[in-house]
């Protein structure tokens, strides 16, 4: 059996240029301590090989950036594979081509398949580089062939796209590849299929860098035996979460039922909806301590602007005029209804998400 650690994506060096200079700090801090873990993470599962599958540089990159990726491959101590991708391109430019590499680092140089023999593992590790920011499908009409018990590869490819500038790869490729493990970097949320006898899997990213990447991240660890087996492990590192909170009647404790107890340095991006007046939403403004990369969407409405363009001579006027009159003399649940698709209507011509009850 073969223990591999798989991931990709750190885009170390990454700008941040939407958050704040002491955000970008706190991030940056947590980004160069990803090669650390991983590192360590390599060590702890005693894995047998590391596939790492490109952008582990943002583009340009600082001395402590390299340093830490340096460092951190260095004490992986087992054989490393490092598949360039568009944001990190084998080029003049690169780290890959500028710096000195550790002795069991292999860094494949060119959009051209190759591959490297590793004797004691009885496997053979395919792979190839960006040379660009783009890069066509370099699986199409590859077959492997080795005399190895083993065949794995390691690139930075699209699967969610056939039409993708960023090495788009297919289940059909992999499957007349004859590949066991295609390793892939570039999206950054995990995922895989069966192709098969393969696998084809790719890690996400170890850390987020905006709200467009929510949640747990983390690395594979693949166990190759009769067949590839992928597992998802997170890594400690910050995280982003983006949610919608109805206000309801006390609003702050609605937004304190989602965030953890005791603080957080996670990025959190709340969308207040439903129905609330201002002077219950001062803590919007004021923010809520311990919590200092807490931001709010305020998409509440006032109840009391229910019906404010009632009576306007306007097809909108007319139709909060019927459903206002409507609501006069009726049971409290009809009423309740009545201002709920009134409320729902302001909330559709202010082009709001919409959640039914």
């Amino acid at each position: 059996m073969i223990k591999i650690l798989h991931s990709a994506d750190w885009h170390i060096d990454a700008p941040l240029r939407q958050f704040s200079q002491t955000q970008r700090q706190l991030l940056r801090d947590q980004m160069l301590r990803i090669p650390d873990r991983i590192a360590q993470i390599c060590l702890r599962e005693g894995c047998d090989l590391v596939l790492l599958c490109g952008d582990l540089f943002d583009g340009p990159y600082t001395k402590s950036g390299y340093e830490s990726v340096f460092h951190a491959l260095q004490n992986m101590r087992v054989p490393v594979f490092v598949a360039p991708g568009n944001h990190d391109y084998f080029g003049q430019n690169s780290p890959w081509f500028r710096e000195n590499w550790p002795e069991n680092v292999h860094i494949f140089r060119s959009q051209e398949i190759t591959s490297v023999r590793i004797a004691q593992l009885d496997c053979r590790v395919y792979g190839a580089a960006f040379t660009g920011q783009n890069c066509p499908g370099l699986l199409e009409g590859f077959q492997a062939s080795c005399d190895e018990k083993y065949a794995i590869m390691a690139l930075h490819g699209d699967a969610s796209n056939v039409h993708s500038p960023y090495c788009p790869v297919t289940a059909g490729q992999v499957q007349e590849a004859g590949l066991d493990y295609l390793a892939l970097g570039h999206i950054h949320a995990v995922g895989g299929f069966d192709a098969g006898a393969g696998v084809c899997a790719w890690p996400g990213c170890p850390m987020g860098h905006g709200y467009d990447e929510t949640g747990t991240k983390g690395v594979l660890i693949t166990e190759l035996e009769h067949r590839a087996s992928a597992r998802f492990l997170p890594i400690d590192s910050t995280r982003f979460y983006d949610a919608a909170v109805p206000a309801g009647e006390n609003p702050l404790d609605a937004v304190l039922q989602v965030l953890p107890g005791g603080g957080s340095e996670d990025f959190y991006r709340i969308h207040l909806t439903g129905e609330a007046s201002p002077d219950q939403l001062d803590f919007i403004h004021t923010g809520i301590p311990g919590y200092p990369n807490l931001t709010f969407l305020d998409e509440t409405i006032l109840s009391t602007d229910l019906w404010e363009t009632a009576g306007e001579d306007t097809l909108e006027g007319m139709f909060f005029s019927i459903l206002r009159d409507s609501a006069e003399g009726q049971e409290e649940q009809v009423q309740q209804d009545l201002r709920l698709a009134a409320k729902i209507s302001h909330q559709i011509l202010r082009g709001m998400e919409v959640e039914l009850p």
